[in-house]
């Protein structure tokens, strides 16, 4: 078999493959094997031309590379704080989603990462210099710039952020990041003084005008020893949850126009400064159901009560605690499109909850006297004036699911009622799959949907569709 010969070839074509043999990080005779093993093996078309001698463009895509015409190529920047760990992990969770990751370090960031760890991770050649000659000669900060779908910065540090502001372009990272045309993502991760520091906030408002996206920083406990607040990155997951929404094709948007309010999470009613009466919700449903209804392009209201999640991107938040506070939260919203109740709303109260701490004593338990918390669903269904032209209730059961519902949605006045049983066999309370039951009212009757056991994500999905659905007859 003949052997390479490099230099036997045109100007025009080994120039081209110079360029492709420094983005790939091999010798040029290397890139030609490469290449016709790809042709043999996936481009049928093309080793077809070469056996005929037809000369073919080494010019290729990202996605020609990747192999996946429909693979999202992103261009992370690790910026240098010690965040830069959990940026490995990000390349693992931007690749498990189908995107080929090309990672680039900036000085700082090697001091705590190393390009080899990244490139272990990403398949894929790390970059680090502005002036490497094994890739500058192309100009491939501009590559790294244009040939991507998205750029991430994770960390995005004060300095970077700073750079990215007032134009700076000293190494490679803030030379692509001035040069590309393409969506960014901030990640930014910093001491939660420096993130208050007036700079730091004059820089992140020109960035947002300029078009850029920020996700987080998360408030908690910061590498330092005793310091907390605003400051933290967001997770991998977050911050790749973020990074697919801007690769997804743009969704419809059904509700766009609408206003909905949504009611999540449980209610805390008082029995003493430290005690209350409370449930097992975790407020995951309601808040799916909040996050599909923005997604749809809804003006989206959560009254919330008490729980440990983030408010979905888009959604205007008010926390609660107890089933009056709710109440009247709901009332200030209105008037609204659709009034989705999930809140699973404390049935009692104590009349007269304790100014102190009750103790215990000699004669036994101090009694507690019970009265009804007003019933939010039934109150907002049976309005005469502003009443939300779609109200949809949670009826959750342990016993008698369909019946219960049933009962549910005739007593209460709502449209439809979405049914779950929460028996503690189920792990619905707490957990992140539901089997829900539609029920509709239609013409005086109910007409029930089983749904099949999914994620409550999906089952939010599936409600918001439904809804988008009646939109045109009910909610017009």
């Amino acid at each position: 078999m003949a052997s390479l010969t490099i230099r036997k070839l045109d100007d025009a074509l080994k120039a081209e493959l110079r360029q492709r043999a420094a983005r790939n990080g091999r010798s040029m005779e290397d890139e030609v094997r490469v290449m016709l093993r790809e042709a043999t093996h996936r481009r049928p078309e093309i080793a077809a031309g070469l056996s005929q001698g037809i000369p073919q463009s080494f010019q290729s895509t990202p996605a020609e590379d990747s192999g996946q015409s429909d693979a999202a190529w992103i261009t992370l920047i690790v910026g240098g704080g010690i965040a830069a760990y959990k940026a490995m992990d990000l390349i693992r969770r931007l690749m498990e989603r189908g995107a080929t990751v090309r990672v680039v370090l900036t000085r700082a960031a090697q001091q705590f990462v190393t390009p080899l760890t990244a490139s272990a991770l990403s398949h894929q050649r790390c970059y680090t210099d502005l002036f490497d000659p094994n890739s500058e000669f192309d100009a491939g900060h501009i590559r790294l710039a244009r040939d991507c779908d998205l750029v991430v910065v994770a960390p995005a540090t004060a300095d970077l952020m700073a750079k990215m502001a007032n134009g700076h372009a000293d190494d490679l990272a803030s030379a692509i990041l001035l040069a590309t045309n393409r969506q960014i993502l901030l990640a930014p991760a910093m001491n939660p003084l420096m993130w208050d520091n007036a700079a730091t906030r004059r820089n992140v408002a020109q960035l947002q005008r300029d078009g850029v996206a920020l996700i987080g920083p998360n408030a908690g406990e910061m590498a330092e020893r005793n310091e907390a607040g605003t400051g933290r990155m967001a997770e991998p997951i977050e911050i790749a949850t973020a990074a697919e929404a801007f690769l997804r094709p743009p969704q419809p948007r059904p509700l766009a126009g609408k206003r909905v309010l949504i009611t999540a999470g449980p209610t805390h009613e008082p029995i003493d400064p430290v005690r209350y009466i409370a449930n097992r919700s975790s407020g995951k449903q309601g808040y799916a159901i909040a996050a599909a209804a923005a997604a749809a392009g809804a003006d989206v209201i959560l009254i919330s009560g008490p729980v440990e999640l983030r408010a979905p991107a888009g959604v205007a938040l008010t926390r609660v605690e107890s089933a009056r506070e709710m109440l009247a939260a709901v009332e200030v919203a209105l008037p609204v499109d659709i009034a989705i109740f999930a809140a699973a709303v404390a049935d009692w109260r104590v009349v007269g909850a304790g100014e102190q701490k009750l103790k215990k004593g000699a004669g036994g338990p101090p009694p507690l006297q019970l009265t009804e918390n007003p019933d939010i669903l039934a109150t907002v269904s049976k309005l005469k004036a502003n009443r939300p032209a779609l109200v949809i209730g949670f009826a959750a059961e342990t016993e008698h699911l369909l019946d219960n519902a049933t009962a549910k949605l005739a007593r209460k006045g709502c449209d439809w009622i979405v049914a779950n049983d929460v028996s503690p066999a189920t792990g619905v309370m707490g957990g992140d799959r539901n089997t829900v039951h539609l029920l509709m009212k239609t013409d005086g009757a109910a007409t029930i949907e089983a749904w099949p056991a999914m994620t409550k994500d999906d089952v939010a999905t599936a409600l918001v569709a439904r809804i988008a659905q009646a939109a045109g007859s009910q909610i017009a």
